[in-house]
């Protein structure tokens, strides 16, 4: 029998990438002669896939709202996908940041725009209706977004600002930890006590949250940053790439959200209380929380603005 030369070298290839593997390629070449087509469906497991939408009521649209949660802890995984590149990166280049945090921006982008479907894509009374099966379970449970926040910058930066000042020193990750500004968001606001959305947020994550802030304490992606060459560290598609990040994930990504609960949640008398409980009209908007990953990329000025402009057409329609 004769072997084209093109197929033989591939054998050659293939007896040097196994021959340290405890077993001979004929072994391996076995396994591929019995081993099944690949098939799309089988792949992407989309049968398993389809299967996770489980509502708890009969309302049509809650499928809708579940799909789209779904999505989006999907895309919050390419997001830390390309954070964890960064933060493992050796090379100190700036076309690498670029590169992935460009990624990570195109994935926010969609995010963002994909919004439009929380917004108007569902009937807001079957929402206010099968919501109230949801209780306590809430949005602000999203560890992989809290997991994107503490990637990208110094815990500290991530102190509710009206004590950030206070964390300027050595205090410890778990001092920062517990004046973290979403906590602020999920306490009663008449009694000022943790809700049980919290509780159970801090009680299932808690371990997780500190431990990836002390893995990443000297390595988060500002940091990162700031350990590049001062040259690279100047690179303007660097810093406009960063500067975008910020704006997309502390400005309109919270922004669209407040656009949510503005649309499910607002009243003339009063407003309709988040699932869990959380605050949200204090929570949300960007200038009461003024989270910044990257602030020695933003003016004095830009930071005390942070978001303010939205704000005020919000809550100031006349103005």
């Amino acid at each position: 029998m004769n072997i084209a030369p093109e197929i033989a070298e591939r054998v050659q290839k293939l007896e040097e990438k196994y021959k340290n593997s405890g077993q001979d390629l004929g072994s391996y070449l076995d396994g591929l002669l019995h081993q099944r087509y690949l098939t799309y469906w089988d792949y992407i497991q989309l049968d398993t896939l389809l299967s996770l939408q489980i509502p708890r009521t009969h309302f049509p649209d809650e499928e809708i709202f579940i799909m789209y949660h779904q999505i989006t802890e999907l895309y919050f995984k390419l997001i830390i996908h390309e954070q964890k590149q960064i933060i493992d990166d050796k090379l100190q280049d700036a076309d690498f940041f670029i590169k992935k945090i460009n990624r990570i921006n195109t994935y926010f982008k969609t995010l963002i725009s994909s919004f439009e479907i929380m917004i108007n894509g569902m009937d807001k009374e079957q929402f206010l209706q099968y919501r109230m099966s949801l209780l306590p379970a809430s949005g602000f449970q999203s560890a992989q977004y809290r997991m994107i926040e503490i990637y990208s910058t110094s815990l500290k930066n991530l102190v509710h600002h009206t004590v950030r000042q206070e964390f300027e020193g050595s205090e410890s990750l778990e001092d920062q930890y517990e004046n973290i500004y979403w906590k602020k968001g999920a306490v009663d606001t008449k009694t000022g006590e943790k809700t049980l959305t919290l509780k159970q947020f801090e009680y299932r994550y808690t371990p997780r949250f500190l431990r990836i802030a002390n893995e990443v304490v000297a390595t988060n992606i500002f940091l990162k940053y700031k350990a590049l060459p001062e040259a690279e560290r100047a690179n303007e598609k660097l810093i406009k790439a960063m500067r975008d990040l910020d704006v997309s994930a502390n400005v309109h990504w919270p922004l669209m959200h407040m656009g949510s609960a503005y649309r499910y949640l607002k009243k003339e008398k009063g407003d309709v209380n988040a699932t869990g409980g959380t605050n949200w009209r204090n929570y949300l908007p960007p200038s009461f929380q003024k989270v910044i990953f990257f602030p020695e990329l933003w003016t004095k000025q830009e930071q005390e603005d942070w978001g303010k402009q939205w704000v005020d057409h919000m809550f100031n329609p006349e103005k």
